[in-house]
């Protein structure tokens, strides 16, 4: 199977962010607002925003299955409180499960958690369980920037995480670490926000010992690693320099990097340097990057032929298209096991 594991609801139809907006407006008033019970997105209206896109590009290109979230910048956990984005996570929440259930053998579900800067990440649990125990959700996108390109939060690394964490052991789930909108304008969004959230999060991984309490637990680092791969050496001598373990032993068990990376040197790249068991296929199509390369003609963020032209073997590529996932998302390989593949 080819398992894309970074895909999100980029095509939701326009009522979705006409209600959002009008959520926002209400912000200081929200018994003005606009209720739950007023968003209606048919299951018809749904199909269309799907077959026209992402299906369609996944049946193109030869993929077959996306673990699908909300969209991220839609996130924007710094706008409002904890009760907005709770309101906000759980509409977007259900919308990728009603899309999972109407397409059950190409997405599957996983979530965005209701984060608000300075609010104890202890609430989001409510959310994360209802995701796994009732939409059958295989992992969660943990935005370790709530406010939006001011990192107010504490590290990853903070025991304030630590419940968070405890419920991913017990539910055996990963969760990719995903910022959303920057609203600082020193960090455009999707050029330097997330790309440096990716490689700062990995550099607070790096620091801590947050593995020897949570030997078990997983993240997915998205973007191939931000600028991880690249500094690999750099990386690995820091570590030195702090007497941590080789990278591993000490990160390696529990860190991995997808493949949304957008062109072929990128990619010849992240395999070569992060070890293939590490390595994930992801594109995040109809994402940030969705034009055509001028280069090579096609699209920069069809990734799949990436892979394919890189010097790997069969066994490496297979571990990337579908092994890798299947044992970072344990909930993914139970769901497939049990229809037979």
């Amino acid at each position: 199977m080819i398992i894309d594991c970074h895909g999100h609801y980029t095509t939701a139809p326009k009522a979705l962010e006409e209600w959002r907006n009008r959520q926002i407006a209400n912000l200081n008033t929200p018994e003005l607002g606009p209720k739950v019970s007023e968003l209606k997105i048919s299951d018809d209206e749904l199909r269309d925003s799907i077959e026209t896109n992402q299906l369609r590009l996944m049946k193109e290109r030869g993929s077959d299955l996306t673990i699908f979230s909300p969209r991220a910048s839609f996130m924007a956990h710094h706008i409002g409180n904890f009760e907005t984005s709770a309101t906000w996570a759980a509409i977007c929440n259900e919308l990728c499960y009603r899309v999972s259930q109407l397409f059950p053998d190409s997405f599957i579900g996983a979530a965005m958690l209701p984060q608000s800067p300075g609010v104890d990440p202890a609430t989001s649990i409510p959310e994360l369980e209802r995701c796994v125990k009732e939409y059958g959700m295989v992992g969660i996108n943990l935005n370790p920037d709530p406010s939006g390109g001011h990192w107010t939060a504490p590290p990853l690394s903070s025991r304030s995480w630590y419940p968070i964490y405890e419920k991913m052991v017990e539910y055996g789930i990963p969760a990719m670490v995903h910022v959303s909108t920057s609203c600082n304008p020193c960090f455009h969004t999707t050029g330097s926000h997330y790309l440096n959230a990716d490689t700062t999060a990995f550099m607070q991984f790096l620091t801590s010992d947050l593995f020897k309490d949570f030997p078990t637990l997983k993240f997915l680092i998205p973007h191939g690693g931000g600028a991880v791969p690249y500094h690999w050496g750099r990386f690995r001598g820091l570590a030195q320099e702090m007497k941590k373990p080789l990278l591993s032993e000490h990160l390696l068990n529990n860190i991995f990097f997808d493949t949304c990376v957008y062109h072929q040197p990128g990619i010849d790249l992240l395999t070569k340097v992060i070890p293939t068991k590490n390595v994930l296929f992801a594109s995040e199509m109809i994402g940030a990057v969705r034009g055509i390369d001028p280069e090579t003609g096609h699209y920069y963020d069809d990734t799949k032929r990436y892979v394919e032209a890189a010097n790997i073997s069969i066994e490496d590529r297979f571990q990337i298209f579908e092994g890798n996932a299947r044992h970072v998302y344990p909930r993914l390989d139970a769901a497939l096991t049990k229809k037979g593949l």
